[in-house]
């Protein structure tokens, strides 16, 4: 079983490398701003004392007033876990690809695209994965009719 990170810990650690990158903390998840998500990524997979290096799932919700994509990672170096969250706007939704660091997130993010019509800037091969092109809409958001 993994052991969930402290997120006060961690955030204190991300707070010293990137500075405003943590918008909220608590004691189950980080947040992060939107426009730091990359090196806040990248940090997480890299300093060798996170090694975050398996990304388990990749999802989104949709709360109405923002949008939140939630990654949840693992370190089997160190076999611990961390749930990480980024929120963005419902008019204009987009955080930036980590599938250069997990390509596991390829087809998660697609997912979520297509579902809840979040972008990722810097995707592969940002389609649509379940609806059909020219499909109007995202399914899964509270305002789909």
């Amino acid at each position: 079983m993994t052991k969930a990170v402290v997120s006060e810990e961690l955030a204190g650690k991300l707070s010293k490398s990137i500075p405003d990158a943590v918008e909220e903390i608590t004691e189950s998840w980080v947040v992060v701003k939107p426009q730091s998500l990359l090196q806040v990524a990248i940090h997480l997979k890299q300093s060798p004392d996170l090694a975050f290096d398996y990304l388990n799932c990749l999802t989104a919700v949709d709360y109405m007033e923002y949008m939140e994509v939630i990654y949840i990672l693992t370190s089997m170096k160190h076999n611990h876990s961390l749930v990480l969250k980024v929120r963005c706007n419902r008019e204009r939704p987009e955080v930036p690809s980590v599938t250069g660091l997990w390509k596991g997130a390829d087809l998660q993010e697609r997912e979520v695209y297509d579902l809840l019509g979040i972008s990722f800037t810097g995707h592969p091969n940002l389609k649509r994965l379940f609806m059909w092109e020219g499909f109007e809409g995202h399914p899964l958001r509270r305002d789909y009719l």
